[in-house]
């Protein structure tokens, strides 16, 4: 996959993302629209494939139970294990289990059941040429593939419904943008509702071109402003695919629109339907029927979504218990030693730039508090009281944040989510670092590699914020449960051994 380097110039387009960016009218109502939740295509066709394998499997055992007998037979728990695997590789083979499948009728279940058929058909051939016949129970066998057949055709047509009923929502679609105009962009509008009608939701270009060469509606799509008015449209409203229609001779502009695209998450495609050069099979990836090469991809994304999830939710369930009576303790100590709430509420960017409401232990005095983080601590500083520099050294201030954890606003692991107005050297964070928007492709979190790093407290300086932003994107091109776990053990250790730079 091709990867922007994320130490290349990215200052202008920040810049630009501070802003609140003059949207078209129509790019405006698009984004007002409301939309419902999305569905993972890969998690509904994995779950699929574990329910219909539990589903028959369970059959198998249930039958020999009923009718074989009521003491476990390993020979008969491994065919049935043998046939349930056979059974789901075939499947997979006939391609029964993809989202486009799941809408059919008779090719869905046609293939599934010749599928089941084949399973059954090895399965009498086995028994025949180990001579087991004897030991094996042929009611059972019968009786398994006649339920086992009624209950896969039941099983897709009641998917079948569950997917039609999402599709109609637009639960499955994926909210799609072109980059790019003209004809290129027409050929692709209309290969895409060809192949792809129902997987993807087309709403409009964004191009830099005038005139004749990009006219205000392509094949139906309206235009909805220049590559730069995206990453602002992307903030106001759900955006899961980007593809470039661009030929592939056009570097340096397809370079250009990558630079102002890398920082949003989204995936990015670069369309190869127009392309007279030909690549192996793999080199490819599809939108349908078309062709694309893959640029870049949301970092955390269908099934490691779904682990980053439970590890959050459980992780942070966990650390409450645990750490309620230090919670406790320094919710009193912060009552007896200076009047005010015991909680702090700091406005903070999350996930692509969207505003949060991150808690804190309030370590200043209340009528010092900055909400805005204008003004960065520093050492023996006033506005901090006595237990604000014990907390704040040990990090025990940002504990009531494992709410916002359970809330959905931050992950346990992660970039941690900067004040707006922080500075460094006196510049806005954002407009130091080249590439600092990048970091808010995935969601914050409370430790991260940085801090582990020893880059947390202070920054006054360029290059301590510089440090941080460079540790973030190792993070999230580097993302993996394993990781996140690496972090969560060495953030104690970090602590005790890195806390010269917390004030």
């Amino acid at each position: 996959m091709f990867r922007i380097d994320p130490k290349q110039a990215f200052a202008a387009h920040a810049a630009r993302q501070t802003q609140t960016a003059g949207l078209s009218p129509i790019a405006e109502e698009i984004a007002g629209r409301p939309i419902e939740a999305t569905l993972s295509a890969p998690v509904i066709v994995g779950i699929a494939q574990a329910v219909e394998a539990l589903m028959i499997a369970a059959l198998g055992y249930g039958i020999y139970q009923s009718y074989v007998s009521d003491q476990t037979d390993m020979a008969y728990v491994a065919m049935i294990l043998g046939a349930t695997l056979f059974a789901n590789i075939l499947f997979n083979v006939a391609q029964t289990h993809r989202i486009p499948a799941y809408r059919t009728v008779v090719l869905q279940i046609g293939r599934a059941l010749a599928a089941w058929s084949i399973v059954f058909i090895a399965l009498a051939v086995a028994v025949f040429l180990f001579k087991a016949s004897d030991y094996v129970s042929r009611v059972w066998a019968l009786a398994w593939f006649g339920t086992g057949a009624v209950s896969i055709v039941l099983f897709r047509l009641s998917l079948r419904g569950m997917v039609l009923h999402w599709t109609r929502e637009g639960r499955l679609t994926r909210r799609t943008v072109i980059v790019g105009g003209g004809q290129d962009a027409a050929s692709l509008i209309e290969a895409i509702r060809s192949s792809a009608n129902s997987d993807i939701a087309l709403y409009g270009l964004f191009d830099d071109r005038e005139g004749d060469r990009s006219p205000d509606v392509v094949a139906g799509c309206p235009k909805l402003g220049k590559v730069a008015d995206l990453a602002e449209f992307a903030r106001r409203t759900r955006v899961d695919l980007v593809i470039v229609s661009m030929p592939l001779s056009a570097e340096k502009r397809v370079l250009e629109m990558l630079k102002q695209l890398w920082v949003l998450p989204v995936d990015i495609r670069l369309s190869a339907h127009m392309s007279q050069l030909r690549f192996t099979s793999r080199a490819y990836s599809h939108v349908g029927e078309v062709p694309v090469f893959d640029i870049a991809d949301r970092p955390i994304s269908d099934w490691n979504l779904v682990f980053k999830w439970l590890f959050d939710k459980s992780v942070a369930i966990g650390a409450l218990v645990l750490l309620s009576p230090v919670m406790v303790a320094t919710a009193i100590a912060i009552k007896l030693e200076s009047p005010g709430p015991v909680f702090f509420r700091q406005k903070r960017h999350g996930f692509n730039n969207e505003l949060i409401e991150i808690f804190k232990f309030r370590s200043m005095y209340t009528d010092r508090t900055d909400a805005g983080a204008a003004r960065l601590v520093t050492r023996d500083d006033p506005r901090v009281t006595r237990v604000g520099r014990f907390i704040r050294k040990t990090s025990i201030d940002e504990l009531p944040q494992l709410f916002n954890v359970l809330k959905g606003e931050l992950s346990i692991v992660g970039p941690r989510p900067h004040a707006l107005q922080a500075k460094a050297d006196n510049i806005l964070y954002y407009e130091a670092v080249e590439g600092y928007f990048a970091r808010h492709r995935v969601k914050p979190g409370i430790t991260g590699w940085a801090q582990i790093h020893g880059w947390r407290g202070e920054t006054d300086t360029v290059e301590k914020i510089m440090q941080r932003v460079n540790h973030d994107l190792y993070y999230i091109e580097n993302w993996s449960l394993l990781l996140d776990l690496q972090i969560l053990v060495m953030t104690p250790v970090s602590l005790l051994s890195r806390s010269e730079n917390a004030y």
